[in-house]
């Protein structure tokens, strides 16, 4: 049966993810450019996974449709119990949001804004109070290990730092899902090895995590690695587990 659709309650217990025969092509002219052709992909509640594959392969496009940034050519996308592939340009705002978290390779920060004012932005588009917004603010820069440096601003901190941020911002409204794009793309060894470090708590914590990467350092952390190849899933890898 099929889930409903008639709400934005995303509770339940079944599988954050599902695509079905998903597929997405962009007209060039009088030329149809297939980009993702028949993607079936199911991630549950939990998990952590990398998607991979060469330059051209899908990634950008998978995860924008994932992140509800774009809408499939055809086939289904369900989040969480919700069948989102179709829904309006206001509605996936509303559950990008509400429900995604994005960390982002380049971290999107806003350079006149402090530490806090920077995690609390999601919460301002949610309509959170302001004295509630600072005080989960306050409570993920100590997550991220950052407690000690809320009144910075980006321009002050550290590649690694700005990442934690990021990641902070990503957590601010509980997402579902947390979506992340080359999360240590622009970071130095060091600063990346940390980052790989919070995002493998968060998973242990039980967050969800989709991590978009050409790298083989990151795709090891994850618990699966689907590769793509030419719009379509070559092969997935579950890592062992203990």
């Amino acid at each position: 049966m099929k889930p409903s659709t008639d709400n934005m309650d995303f509770a339940g217990n079944g599988p954050i993810l599902v695509f079905e025969d998903l597929c997405k092509s962009y007209q060039l002219g009088s030329t149809e450019l297939k980009v993702l052709k028949n993607i079936n992909l199911t991630i549950q509640n939990g998990e952590y996974v990398a998607v991979m594959g060469p330059s051209g392969s899908g990634k950008s496009t998978l995860l924008n449709m994932i992140g509800c940034l774009d809408r499939p050519t055809s086939g289904k996308y369900f989040l969480g119990d919700k069948e989102v592939g179709q829904l309006d340009d206001d509605s996936l705002s509303t559950i990008r949001g509400a429900r995604i978290g994005f960390i982002f390779q380049s971290f999107n920060l806003i350079s006149q804004l402090n530490i806090i004012e920077n995690i609390e932005i999601p919460m301002f588009y949610q309509g959170i109070s302001e004295r509630g917004s600072t005080a989960k603010a306050k409570e993920l820069a100590d997550i991220v290990g950052l407690g000690d440096r809320i009144k910075h601003r980006p321009t002050e901190l550290s590649g690694g730092q700005q990442q934690r941020v990021a990641i902070a911002r990503a957590l601010a409204n509980d997402p579902l899902l947390i979506l992340a794009d080359e999360p240590t793309g622009n970071l130095d060894s060091k600063s990346g090895r940390d980052i790989l470090e919070l995002l493998d708590r968060l998973h242990e914590q039980g967050k969800t995590l989709v991590v978009v990467t050409h790298d083989e350092n990151i795709g090891a952390h994850a618990q699966r690695c689907i590769h793509l190849f030419d719009g379509q899933i070559d092969r997935e890898v579950y890592k062992q587990q203990n």
